[in-house]
């Protein structure tokens, strides 16, 4: 039986483990964390395609039971002006739309499959070397233990280790120009937003948010700002981030305000940092995936989606083809031009998150964008985002 040693528990390693065994795998998941940051996002957009390869393992419906569904998105600008509304998954087609789901839940849902499918994830194990041989790959880890298997696949995310083995020179990730934060609040009055997700063009800061129908708002914003010193933003208590967002938020329409006002719990803020350009995927019996290979901003709600089609699509790679060489090269084939694709749509929506001090620039925005978006409810020109299917049923080789 072969054997795969997975790099990292979070989206793309457990859901690539759960795949590989079926189709026949010994698979061994491999975690650096002993608990997930509790910044690194608290909620985030699982796209119509990436529910379609969590339905493949029967966790679609699980998901859902604490998500919001948002098929649509409204944008609005710093006066309360509606600019337009965009659909969040195929267009004239709410049902297949996308959902917004805690990260924590996200993680949860997989975690708990995997273990229940045998899955062993080894907790507070950080990768610190690779080593090949013609038909065996090693990998040692921080605390001395070392694991042997067929294959090794790394799942470790933008600042991955496996990455740099497999390509000492690849490109590092570059940073948005955008700081992240975000936060949960209960709001007296405040209607929930059914199949729908706000954003806000503030005057000083992007905001975003959704209602719950149990009253919860969701809310993240976009700081626009120089590139913080690594780790310097973890020493900034809640307070803080608080009082600096309700400043910048203080004169954007409602319920801005009133949704940072209602706030008090932990508040943290990241750097938001994309990985594009990477050339090399594998390196003979290591392959990375994810984030490890294609990062990009929340903005074009893709990330975990993206990553959970990497999952499948390695997965099936290796069950079809003949070696790990084969398989990782057309696993790489089959993924980099959609992964390229999709960073280059997020850059875009990026740069028009990015604060302006221009008030010209501010009253263009607003008087173009509501031309832009004014068929957007029914423009079928992104579906390629969503529609994007990947049945593991259908094999790769022509039989």
């Amino acid at each position: 039986m072969p054997r795969a040693l997975i790099i990292g528990a979070g989206v793309a390693g457990p859901i690539t483990a759960m795949f590989l065994l079926r189709a026949g795998w010994d698979v061994e998941v491999f975690e650096a964390d002993a608990t997930p940051d509790a910044f690194a996002g608290l909620f985030l957009n699982v796209a119509t395609n990436g529910l379609s390869v969590l339905d493949q393992l029967g966790l679609k419906e699980r998901l859902l039971t604490d998500g919001h569904r948002a098929s649509s998105m409204v944008m609005r600008s710093g006066s309360g002006r509606e600019l337009g509304r965009v659909p969040n998954g195929p267009a004239g087609d709410p049902a297949r739309g996308s959902v917004i789901v805690r990260r924590a839940w996200l993680h949860e849902v997989i975690r708990d499959a995997a273990l229940a499918a045998g899955v062993p994830i080894v907790q507070g194990a950080r990768l610190v070397s690779i080593d090949e041989t013609s038909d065996r790959v090693r990998a040692t880890f921080a605390d001395g233990r070392t694991a042997e298997g067929d294959v090794l696949i790394g799942a470790d995310g933008i600042r991955s280790f496996t990455r740099s083995w497999i390509d000492p020179g690849a490109p590092a990730p570059r940073y948005s120009g955008l700081v992240g934060t975000g936060g949960f609040a209960r709001v007296p009055g405040l209607e929930p937003t059914p199949d729908t997700q706000y954003m806000v063009f503030g005057a000083r800061s992007f905001f975003g948010y959704l209602v719950r129908t149990d009253g919860t708002a969701y809310w993240f914003a976009n700081l626009t700002s120089p590139e913080p010193a690594r780790g310097s933003l973890r020493g900034i208590r809640s307070s803080d981030w608080l009082a600096r967002l309700r400043d910048l938020h203080s004169d954007d329409p409602a319920p801005v305000p009133g949704i940072l006002a209602a706030t008090d719990g932990d508040v943290g803020g990241y750097p938001i940092y994309e990985l594009s350009g990477v050339q090399r995927w594998s390196r003979g019996r290591v392959v990375a995936i994810g984030d490890a290979v294609h990062a990009m901003s929340p903005s074009a709600g893709q990330g975990a989606s993206l990553a959970l089609e990497d999952a499948i699509t390695v997965a099936k790679c290796l069950r079809d083809l003949p070696t790990p060489e084969a398989a990782f090269a057309e696993y790489q084939r089959l993924r980099q031009p959609r992964a390229a694709a999709v960073a280059k749509y997020a850059r875009a929506i990026d740069a028009r998150k990015r604060v302006t001090k221009s008030r010209f620039g501010i009253a263009m925005r607003d008087r173009m964008m509501p031309l832009f978006l004014k068929k957007a409810a029914n423009d079928t020109r992104n579906d390629w985002l969503y529609n994007a299917e990947i049945p593991w049923d259908r094999s790769l080789v022509r039989r």
